[in-house]
């Protein structure tokens, strides 16, 4: 490993002549025509290539590729001057981007920040991320929408999630992403855990580990790097880590059958990232969030599970890691801990601050030598391994016609079908399309949004002739007051149909408004939004569909719920719960029609 001088000029290396012409061995730098084109898969080609580059790097450079700043946007949604300076003058590696545009402004906006890189003094592209769960659609607005893990776990068939995460990453790459924080391995054991919930597969470990890997094979064979996240894991949380720090108080034999094996699983696959968990694992590290132990991530990840690949912190401007220990020291504590890149989500300010902190420790000895160039190796052959130097830009309009493939929102509503859970009917399903009932949609405005419960009404106005009215209420915790007047209106239908939503626990008031609904000796078909476990506070509704559709967030999976409803008109619910639900509903039940 070579060393760096005081003036932090790069130490020169002799480089093979397979990549670097004749006047360039003796100890002269690469061109940047020589970097930009490099796309040897050779492995001992890009080791030499690796060796090459950290022997170029400055000190500043080289903690540029340990940090990941979210991006900061133009009023045109186009990639600022603030993140023009994040990548130009501090060098970073990778970015995190957020919001959302179409498909072609959004492979612009990648392409310029390549383009961005490509100008600094070392060429070395960017690994350009961002979070895409259930499809691009979670950031653009024309791509294609999958059902979210559960429902995806609702399948119980892993080729499904193979080809969603294909398409997925297909799309991505199209768009100029290179790396998705997906798939969640996390188990939900927890039924009440506020920031999971949907997003995960199951209750049922070797089922999340199915389909974690079938995710994992979709994504990296298509050229875009998977994350097996929340490392060790997230599913048996009560509190959110955005708003807290969790804990978890189970032993070493529960991390070891229940929530370790989905990551060993994606580990035996090849899945190049890991993201952590701020979670205090109390069986591993009573006193560190895993972000920050080495025990868990040197200790367990490293050397226990045998993981080689590029580690990555989830965010941490989350409040279970800024409130408790601030950007800077953060970011130091978390390299320390093994970890590869930071992902510094924070202000302007705050991501400055982390790199500037991790450029002291390194300078000051605080960080080795050692440690610091481990890290880049990984992720300067990460780069490579996805042909990142010679493959940086894309095309808008390819973008675009990748993004609108018909057959990929096909795809995506066939999947929904097979994920829609009919949990209870006591014959009021399936309605028919020739009658002419009136139909009353009752729902939630959820969190400022109405739009759910609205598609749902205009959904059903294309199954039947009869009269459709809808009925809101204000929030996800209807008042006294919203509870009658939704009851008024109820009189003068025929059926009902009700949307609940929870992200944890259901609110008291929309149990009561269901089950006030209920007793009115009408058909009431009650259809949950996000998590299933809602059915338990009305067993009594006539039937009960569950789409798995919104996380805590609230973005939705709209084919899941068009699905829904089809289903509520004689299309066949293909979906078996992934998850118990209060003693009355086991792992894979799931009605479907007569035939």
């Amino acid at each position: 490993m070579s060393r760096l001088n005081n003036n932090s000029k790069p130490e020169q290396t002799k480089v093979e002549s397979q990549f670097s012409s004749p006047s360039k061995v003796n100890n002269q730098p690469l061109e940047k025509e020589d970097i930009k084109n490099f796309h040897s898969q050779n492995e001992e080609t890009k080791k030499q290539m690796t060796s090459f580059l950290l022997s170029q790097m400055t000190p500043e450079e080289k903690i540029g590729q340990l940090v990941m700043p979210s991006t900061h946007d133009e009023q045109n949604l186009m990639p600022n001057e603030l993140t023009k300076k994040l990548i130009q003058k501090y060098k970073v590696g990778s970015v995190i981007i957020y919001g959302s545009s179409d498909s072609s402004s959004l492979a612009e906006y990648n392409n310029q920040l390549q383009k961005w890189a490509y100008e600094t003094r070392l060429p070395i592209p960017l690994f350009t991320t961002t979070d895409l769960e259930y499809g691009v659609a979670q950031h653009v607005t024309d791509g294609t929408a999958f059902p979210r893990q559960m429902g995806l776990g609702a399948t119980w068939q892993p080729a499904l999630a193979e080809k969603a995460a294909s398409i997925i990453a297909k799309e991505a790459r199209a768009i100029g992403f290179n790396w998705n924080y997906s798939p969640v391995a996390d188990v939900n054991t927890n039924p009440s855990n506020p920031v999971i919930g949907v997003r995960s597969f199951s209750e049922q470990t070797s089922l999340v580990s199915d389909m974690a890997e079938a995710m994992v094979l979709g994504h990296q064979s298509n050229r875009v790097m998977a994350t097996a996240k929340h490392f060790p894991g997230h599913g048996d949380t009560e509190v959110d880590s955005h708003l807290g720090l969790a804990k978890v108080t189970y032993s070493k034999e529960t991390l070891a059958s229940v929530h370790l094996p989905p990551f060993q699983r994606t580990i035996d696959a090849g899945v190049d990232s890991i993201m952590t968990a701020h979670v205090i694992i109390e069986a591993i590290d009573p006193d560190l969030p895993a972000t920050l132990s080495k025990k868990v991530l040197t200790g367990l990840l490293r050397e226990e599970l045998g993981f080689n690949g590029i580690i990555v912190t989830d965010a941490m401007s989350m409040h279970a890691i800024q409130k408790h220990f601030g950007a800077g020291q953060a970011a130091v504590m978390a390299v320390q801990a093994g970890a590869d890149i930071v992902m510094a989500t924070g202000s302007f300010d705050e991501q400055i601050e982390t790199y500037e902190t991790l450029l002291t420790a390194y300078k000051t000895g605080a960080l080795s030598h050692e440690r610091i160039h481990h890290s880049l190796e990984r992720i300067l052959m990460k780069k490579m391994d996805y042909q990142l130097f010679a493959d940086r830009y894309t095309s808008p309009s390819e973008a675009k016609q990748v993004t609108n493939e018909p057959s990929h929102k096909q795809a995506a509503r066939e999947i929904a079908n097979q994920s829609i859970t009919l949990l209870r009917n006591d014959g009021a399903l399936p309605f028919s399309n020739q009658a002419s009932e009136t139909t009353l949609v009752v729902g939630p405005i959820i969190y400022s949004k109405d739009t759910h419960v609205l598609n749902i009404a205009k959904s059903i106005e294309r199954h039947t002739s009869g009269t459709v009215t809808t009925c809101l209420t204000n929030t996800d915790n209807p008042t006294e007051e919203e509870i009658k007047h939704a009851l008024n209106q109820a009189q003068n239908v025929d059926r009902i149909i009700v949307a609940t939503f929870s992200s944890s626990s259901l609110p008291e008031g929309q149990r009561k408004l269901v089950n006030a609904l209920v007793k009115l000796d009408k058909p009431v078909v009650a259809i949950s939004l996000g998590l299933p476990y809602d059915i338990k506070h009305f067993p009594q509704v006539n039937a009960y569909l569950a789409t798995y559709a919104l996380d805590r967030w609230g973005s939705p999976i709209d084919s899941s719920i068009l699905k829904a409803v089809d289903v509520l008109f004689g299309e066949q619910p293909g979906g078996k719960l992934s998850v118990s639900i209060d003693g009355q509903y086991p792992l894979q039940f799931g009605l479907q029609y007569n035939q």
